[in-house]
Parts: structure tokens; sequence; C-alpha cells
């Protein structure tokens, strides 16, 4: 698969002991200080201290090759030239950083960039909500904006969905212990709900929700809206059908029940698309944008057709939602990716390493399938010993324990990667739109060798 570039190899010889003490003092006093509820630092006990595209230093002078991306909120990279250009521009400029929802010339040219990347017909007739500065706080705006157009309460989801952290979005979400939400069937191949897959699999899931919403004894009212990821990232990395797409906007249109894609990881070129829904040409009546859109920094809107607009002023709010610095790196991020091509440039990159990493599962029986689409990729890890269901010929059982030992074996060699997943047992590549074919093969080359040494019976 080729060999990284030797400035990124892991591991910085003749690194003083002054500074492997610092990183173990600061991972200590982290440990010691914060909530029992921080998730990345435990598996990821790194301390960066610099960073530039796809590479991380720590604070004891190792490097790694980050996929984890803040989750795929960086779009360009850490600390990417044009992004590092729009916040001095600003910074210099002596604008205000703090305007609540005042119109400024940086939110000008933000929407307007904004616009002219959404797919025409949605551009056309929108409205931009300015949300706090987090996915989930404009997944709560979603929601209430779509009661109030419609008069309805109720919400349609789907299993293993992620929405975010908050009430209203963790009750949409496929972890929901106290649920007020209706819950669909995500179709997917590999563990089909129905066990079986494929475009059968899709339709009957189809079916399913038209027979919820037209059984007046299915005990779910008719909604105020209808929620969905165009590929589920936390969930496991699964892309929606697109012609199972085009069902639930048909489905949900001839019900007047308002569609709203959750667009927070997968927009932004991530998918092969600038937004996701374009793989399916599907126009949603409302899209739930963060992450990449602020150009690495906190920033959260949702866009929604003119004629749901029938909120009133202060219906939604949040102090930090005119944060002009996210603003203009945003901008820049947004016009970078459109000018230079880059959700293309993802589709491409992500066919191939897709491809390599089935060559891979060829070699090793402990991954059971591996998907995604552009530069949003998973790679499930299962019981290569365990038999599959007898009954229904289905999957191995996950292996979350494999997974684990994987994520570990890679940060050892100096690659950062995420796990996600019903059993975190989803190996999740999230890098760069920015990563070069040779940076590709190193992360290929690595994650190849810690699959092979978990493989092998050890621990990498």
């Amino acid at each position: 698969m080729g060999r990284e570039p030797e400035e990124t190899r892991e591991g910085s010889p003749g690194v003083s002991e002054g500074a492997h003490a610092a990183h173990e003092g600061i991972l200590r006093r982290q440990s010691a200080r914060e909530s029992a509820a921080r998730t990345y630092a435990r598996a990821l006990p790194i301390v960066p201290v610099r960073a530039r595209g796809l590479t991380i230093e720590g604070a004891d002078g190792r490097r790694y090759l980050d996929c984890l991306s803040g989750a795929g909120t960086l779009a360009l990279g850490h600390n990417h030239p044009v992004v590092l250009e729009a916040i001095r521009k600003v910074l210099d400029s002596g604008a205000p950083l703090h305007v609540l929802d005042l119109a400024t010339p940086v939110k000008d040219a933000f929407t307007t960039e904004l616009f002219r990347t959404l797919p025409p017909e949605f551009a056309a007739r929108a409205r931009v909500q300015f949300c706090g500065p987090a996915g989930t706080d404009a997944v709560e705006a979603a929601f209430k904006l779509v009661r109030a157009a419609t008069g309805r309460t109720g919400i349609l989801a789907f299993t293993g969905a992620y929405h975010g952290m908050t009430a209203g979005a963790l009750e949409a979400s496929g972890g929901a212990s106290e649920v007020r939400v209706g819950r669909l069937p995500y179709p997917q191949d590999y563990r089909c709900p129905f066990g079986i897959g494929g475009e059968r699999g899709a339709e009957l899931a189809a079916r399913w929700t038209e027979s919820v919403l037209d059984d007046t004894k299915s005990g779910v009212p008719h909604p105020a809206g209808m929620i969905l990821e165009p590929v589920q990232g936390e969930g496991g990395v699964i892309p929606a059908p697109d012609a199972w797409m085009r069902r639930m906007r048909e489905i949900t249109a001839a019900r007047s029940i308002p569609l709203i894609a959750d667009e927070v990881q997968t927009g932004v070129g991530r998918t092969g698309t600038f937004w996701a829904v374009e793989h399916s040409g599907i126009t949603p009546d409302v899209m739930v944008l963060s992450k990449a859109i602020g150009g690495s920094l906190p920033l959260a809107v949702i866009v929604y057709r003119d004629d749901l607009d029938v909120w009133q002023p202060g219906a939604h709010a949040g102090t930090f939602r005119g944060n002009q610095l996210a603003m203009a790196a945003g901008t820049a991020t947004l016009a970078y990716v459109r000018e230079n091509r880059l959700a293309e440039r993802a589709a491409t990159l992500g066919t191939r390493m897709i491809a390599e990493l089935r060559r891979l599962a060829g070699e090793f029986s402990c991954i059971g399938d591996v998907r995604g689409r552009g530069l949003m990729i998973g790679v499930e890890l299962v019981r290569p010993e365990a038999p599959s269901d007898p009954a229904a010929d289905g999957p191995r059982p996950a292996a979350p324990e494999l997974a684990a030992a994987v994520q570990r074996a890679c940060l050892r060699r100096g690659l950062i990667v995420e796990l996600g997943g019903r059993h975190a047992s989803v190996v999740r590549l999230l890098p760069p739109l920015t990563i070069t074919d040779e940076q590709a093969a190193a992360v290929l080359d690595r994650l190849a060798d810690a699959v092979g040494a978990v493989a092998r019976g050890g621990s990498g």
C-alpha cells in the first residue's frame, strides 16, 4: 500500500525526559480534575501541542496522523493557511467578536457562501437560523421549528441514529432510554434488521415506515417531522441507500411531514458531494449543519424552507450564536472546498481507500465489513472464531474488544482513529479532505499493520 513520508512516522528519537514528564503530568492532572464523562481522552492519551494538516505532535515529541479530525470538524485539517488568514483578518480589523445576532459583514459573507453551496432548489427558498455553537443545539432548533410550523409534537427518528447530547437530541438518538420519539428501521446490508439487506431490505424498511404512519393503531401519532442522517456516523458508518432516501422524501412529502436532514458530520464534502443529500437528489425541508461549517471553530445553523419560518422573535436564541471568528473561518473553508473541488477528491480517494480496506478484509477474518462514502469510512471488527447465525446466515458477532485493541495498536503506530457502531466495534476513518495520496497510503499501512498485529493474537 506504500510507505508514509519519513516526517510523519511515529515517534521522535531523543525526546527529553523533561518533555515526557510534562506530558505525563498534564495527563495526570486531567484525570484528577476533569469529569468522568470525558471520552476521547480515555482512548487517546496524548497531549497535542502542535498540528498542521493531517499531523499532530504531542507534548512528548511523538507525531500522529489524525484520522479523527475533530470528529469530522476539520475539513481542511489542522491550522490550514486559508483558515488562519481568515481569522487573523478579522482580529486585525478591529471588528467586534461578539454581536449576538446582529448583522455584520462577516456574517453576510458567511451566509452568502453557505447559500452558494446549497442545492439550488433548496437555497432559492431557504432561511437560516444561527444556533448555539454545537450541532446538538441546532437539532433542538430544528425540532422546535417543525413543531411550531405543524402544530404537532412527535418526531420520527431511526435506529442507530446520533443527533447530539441535549435532551431532545438524545431522545432521537439510538441510545435513548426514555423515548417520546417514534423509532423506524434504518436500512443496512451487513446487519439488516430484516436479515436480507440490499434493495429488498431497504424496501421493507420503507414499507414499515409507511405502515407506522398510516396504521391508525400503530401508536405513533402524526408527527411534526422526521430526522435522518444520510450516513449514520456514530451508528457505525452506514450510508443510506439513495433509493431509500428518495422514498423517505416521497413518504414525508405526501403526508406533509417536514424532513430534517442531519448533515452535521456528513456536510462540506465529507461523503463525496458537498452535502450528502445530493447523492440521492432529494431536497429536505430542514438541514442541520455544524462541525466543518465553522472551519474548526464552534458554529451551528439550521437552514430550512421559508414557509416553515413561522416562529416568533426569540423562539430560539443563544448568547454565542454570533461567533464572528467561526463565521470567517467557515466562509474560508466552504469556499476552499468548493473552489478546489475537494468533494470530488473525497469521492475518488475514498473509493480507493475502501477498495484497499476490502482487500485487507480478505486477509483477516476479524474484519466483518468495510463500508463508507467518500472520506467517511468504517471497518467493522467481528469475532472470527464465532459462527454466524445459522438460521439467517448472518454476520458474526461484533468484537468491541478487538476494535479497541486495533485502536490502541494504531496509536502505537502513530495513527489516531475513532470507534463507533452499535457495540463500538467499528474503526472509523475521518481524515481531512486535504489528505494526500501519500498520506492515505501511510494511513492504510499503519491500520493494516495494527489489524495484523491484533489478528495474530497481540495488542500491537
